[in-house]
């Protein structure tokens, strides 16, 4: 008989004696095969005690996330984090800062108990990633990515009247704390989770209150009466470049700067009559400062979302269409080597349902048709009823698929942001060797405001210790150097540079294709600074990096007429936001 037969009857034999020594022994019969095939083995009394206390979203918010006409105020969300994570070691809460309006601002860190226990040991990996300097030999990089975990930041509610993305990290949260797939057990063995609810907190409770208080009214499922972020109205998820506001600062200063994350998630919605979902790749253009392999992450992870939710039945997803990837103000990771992997989901009245009929599907969308079939969207959605239902079932689901992807090729996204950072710090072709800044300019404050975003996005500014001579040009000792020899360099030549957006047409010939968004973003421009390419290295000395000054004005005194009083008029459909109106005065 071959040894393989052998083994195999052997194998047979053992697991069978395995199965009916245990029923023997405590005077049971062992269980016949059709009572075997038609229960599910228990899960071990630790995980069944562990599932059994962990609360569930309804026990907090009083319905299931995602049943129609039911929204949660921040407070009950906070309430529910809490209660989740003081049930759960796999999770714990942080308290990063407050909200614009005083609200908690709070993340989730999610993983392994294991992992949990040595948070600060990845921590410290993942940062000698992020700036391999501190690497010295291959055997170091080696070590580092055999050990580290691909760390994972998802965002979410940034736009409050978005209402899937206030529930959504509940649902996921919860799947995370309790489901004992061999999916998610790789999961939390492989990668740290940073779940933030909410970047606006303060607009949950704003959408959640107005939708509850006009239910059944002509007014239920309108957007609130008033900015949902008191500053920013929309446009806070254009801040990851200027970091104006406090809820930007925590996530960039807490998360973004200290965990250094290779995947940046952001959950959003769109339209309601255009795709169900979208997902990268993003149109044309790309910002040239963002590092290819970053891009073709972006691609690879964004169409094994779309694939595998379309595996699951779902339809009407779309894929490079719509966004571009053009602006930092956007896209604060793809100049920190992470991917952003957006995701829009299709709108239904707040939490109201709708029916969308498929003749009614709107054709004005940039790169598709929701009513035809192309490589991009390959299986259209036939039209009908939407609700909130739908919508944090496909957000929840693109989310899970995405830590599925950081899970199983932990490796591939290590090495590669390794690589990706490693590119930065020796240099890309083509670019200056660095851009000097004069100390001097009439407008300390604007200089000073550049200087601390630089800084901000952990770029390292120096001095120069001796003069500068750049052709016919002459600079100080003292000024500002920002060499382009650093992790980060990328979102120093993005900003510090005049752009050029791309002459993109419709057709060859034909007329230019619109924007989506921002098109230019040079600080210089924007603060009245200087700030002059060198090709070459310097050949001077500079100073270790500094601190930049503080961009505080002080004024001695105002003297001269009263200010005058300023009267500010919203209209209900304003053709644009006017918090900024707000933060000026």
């Amino acid at each position: 008989m071959p040894v393989s037969r052998t083994f195999t009857l052997l194998l047979a034999a053992a697991v069978v004696a395995a199965s009916t020594i245990p029923h023997l022994l405590s005077g049971q019969q062992p269980p016949s095969r059709r009572q075997a095939r038609g229960r599910r083995p228990a899960p071990p009394p630790a995980l069944r005690t562990t599932a059994q206390r962990i609360p569930t979203p309804r026990s907090v918010l009083g319905f299931e996330p995602g049943d129609e006409r039911k929204l949660a105020d921040w407070p009950t969300l906070v309430r529910y984090y809490q209660a989740l994570a003081g049930a759960s070691d796999r999770m714990r809460y942080r308290e990063l800062g407050r909200s614009t309006l005083g609200a908690p601002f709070v993340a989730l860190v999610i993983s392994s108990p294991q992992n949990l226990r040595r948070l600060d040991y990845y921590r410290e990996l993942n940062a000698r990633l992020a700036d391999p300097r501190g690497l010295k030999t291959a055997k170091d990089a080696t070590a580092a990515l055999k050990d580290a975990k691909t760390v994972v930041l998802i965002t979410s509610g940034i736009h409050s009247n978005e209402v899937g993305g206030h529930l959504t990290p509940a649902i996921l949260a919860y799947r995370l704390a309790t489901d004992t797939s061999a999916a998610t057990r790789a999961i939390l063995d492989n990668v740290i989770l940073w779940l933030v609810p909410s970047l606006n907190p303060d607009g949950v409770t704003i959408v959640a209150r107005w939708y509850n208080r006009t239910l059944g009214t002509p007014a239920e499922g309108a957007d609130p009466p008033e900015l949902y972020h008191h500053y920013t109205g929309h446009d806070n998820n254009r801040d990851w470049y200027a970091f104006t506001q406090v809820e930007t600062q925590l996530v960039v200063d807490s998360i973004h700067n200290v965990w250094h994350p290779q995947i940046v998630h952001d959950i959003h919605q769109q339209d309601t009559d255009g795709s169900r979902l979208f997902l990268p790749p993003y149109l044309d253009p790309v910002e040239p400062n963002v590092d290819p392999l970053l891009i073709d992450g972006v691609n690879a992870l964004g169409t094994a979302m779309a694939w595998e939710l379309a595996g699951q039945g779902k339809t009407g997803i779309a894929i490079n269409a719509i966004y571009d990837a053009w602006t930092p103000a956007r896209a604060y990771q793809h100049y920190h080597g992470g991917v952003r992997i957006l995701s829009e989901a299709a709108s239904a009245n707040l939490a109201s349902p709708i029916d969308v009929p498929f003749d009614q599907l709107a054709t004005r969308g940039r790169g598709f048709n929701p009513r035809e079939r192309s490589w991009n969207f390959t299986n259209p959605w036939p039209g009908g009823r939407w609700t909130l239902r739908d919508i944090v079932t496909y957000q929840t689901d693109g989310a899970y698929a995405l830590l599925e992807n950081a899970a199983r090729y932990r490796d591939r996204w290590l090495a590669n942001f390794l690589t990706i950072e490693g590119r930065a710090v020796r240099g890309w072709k083509g670019w200056p060797y660095a851009y000097v800044i004069p100390r001097q300019h009439q407008d300390s404050v604007g200089l000073a405001t550049l200087l601390g975003i630089l800084h901000r996005g952990q770029v390292e500014i120096r001095t120069a210790l001796h003069p500068i001579a750049l052709g016919p040009q002459r600079f100080a000792a003292g000024s500002y150097v920002v060499v382009l020899r650093q992790p980060y360099a990328g979102f120093a030549k993005a900003l510090l540079e005049p752009q050029r957006y791309p002459d993109l047409r419709l057709y060859p010939g034909g007329p230019p294709l619109p924007p989506y968004d921002v098109t230019a973003h040079t600080l210089p421009l924007l603060m009245g600074v200087t700030a002059v390419p060198s090709r070459d290295s310097l050949r001077i000395r500079l100073s270790s990096p500094v601190e930049p000054p503080a961009a505080n004005p002080a004024y001695p005194g105002f003297t001269g007429p009263e200010p005058p009083r300023i009267g500010l008029y919203r209209s209900y459909a304003a053709p644009m936001d006017e918090g900024w109106t707000r933060w000026l005065f």
